[in-house]
């Protein structure tokens, strides 16, 4: 089968960090699926993998995570999905990833697809919205008010893969007023399209950006980026008893400046359950037929924002290269392989 991986650590520029490969067609065993991949979506994790994971010598990695395809072969316990059923997911960080023609996934952190999404559309979807959803609700839990806030929650990068679709489900699924970060007007208006209410400019300090706005103390902050840099801004400007969650990786994390407002710190990393094979590992599955049941009813929108053509090495480092600039918004997404 077609794939697309690496065997050294190289920067993007260079034509060998991702290569186009053949590999041995894997078969379906246990619980899993086999999936023919008809399009994939790239995430910042595919960027930080790709240049701290090393395979074994001689060996190729496989890189990607969200993936759309049609269900080739069922592994004999499998129970939720046959043969023909087209899904969507965003695979397990242990496992060979998705770029590539065929692909096995537990059907557990599987997803029927949205019918009213093409594949490439749906492709955006899987890793965002699992990273979002379980960050505002089970570790936020932001239908539980803090007593005596404002109701509402800052995204601080708003325009990103996560932001964009947490966003949504803050805008949709609750009553919060939803602040979210940018520093470019395209990307202001791509978060106040998905329902941001206010866009402050994450290029200066937020909590002077809360106050030109005359906007209260959120009871809830939720960063997607760029932590380091905001960390200090967001320990002034959250409200007392407050909860935090971020997703990115510090180089640290001092969180001594929340003590006096009580402020409780969350991380959400949405590998955690298929990592440690958790008890609730089936959560995700059904957060995403929730997730699909939802697009199909019009709630919540494709984050997709740029189409980078087949699924290849060339469409791939340069889906890799916008990533690491900092400068991409939404979702990138290739369909097909030609």
């Amino acid at each position: 089968m077609r794939a697309i991986g690496y065997q050294t650590s190289l920067p993007i520029s260079d034509p060998a960090s991702l290569s186009d490969i053949e590999l041995p067609r894997p078969e379906a065993a246990g619980r899993d699926l086999l999936v023919r991949v008809e399009a994939v979506s790239v995430n910042p994790v595919d960027t930080k993998v790709r240049m701290r994971a090393q395979p074994e010598a001689g060996q190729w990695k496989v890189l990607g995570w969200d993936a759309v395809g049609t269900v080739e072969e069922v592994g004999p316990e499998v129970t939720r999905f046959r043969t023909g059923d087209q899904v969507f997911y965003a695979g397990a960080l242990g496992r060979p990833g998705t770029n590539a023609e065929f692909h096995l996934v537990d059907e557990r952190i599987v997803g029927h697809k949205p019918a009213t999404l093409s594949v490439a559309e749906a492709a955006a979807l899987p890793l965002t919205a699992i990273t979002a959803w379980e960050a505002l609700f089970d570790r936020l839990d932001v239908r539980k008010p803090v007593p005596g806030t404002a109701e509402s929650i800052l995204i601080v990068g708003g325009a990103g893969g996560v932001g964009s679709i947490a966003t949504q489900l803050a805008r949709q699924l609750t009553t919060l007023e939803v602040i979210t970060t940018a520093s470019r007007p395209e990307t202001a208006e791509w978060s106040r399209s998905l329902g941001a209410h206010h866009v402050l400019d994450h290029s200066k300090p937020l909590s002077a950006e809360l106050a030109r706005l005359e906007l209260d103390q959120p009871s809830f902050v939720f960063s997607t980026t760029n932590t380091d840099d905001h960390l200090a801004e967001i320990a002034k400007l959250i409200a007392p008893q407050g909860r935090f969650a971020l997703i990115d990786d510090p180089t640290s994390l001092d969180v001594l400046p929340f003590k006096q407002k009580s402020v409780s710190t969350h991380w959400e990393f949405m590998f955690t359950r298929s990592m440690f094979g958790t008890a609730d590992i089936g959560a995700q599955g059904d957060l995403l037929e929730e997730v699909s049941r939802l697009v199909d009813a019009g709630t919540l929108r494709s984050t997709a924002a740029e189409r980078f053509g087949i699924i290849n090495a060339a469409n791939l480092r340069r889906a890799h290269a916008l990533i690491e600039s900092g400068r991409a918004k939404g979702k990138i997404v290739l369909e097909g392989w030609g």
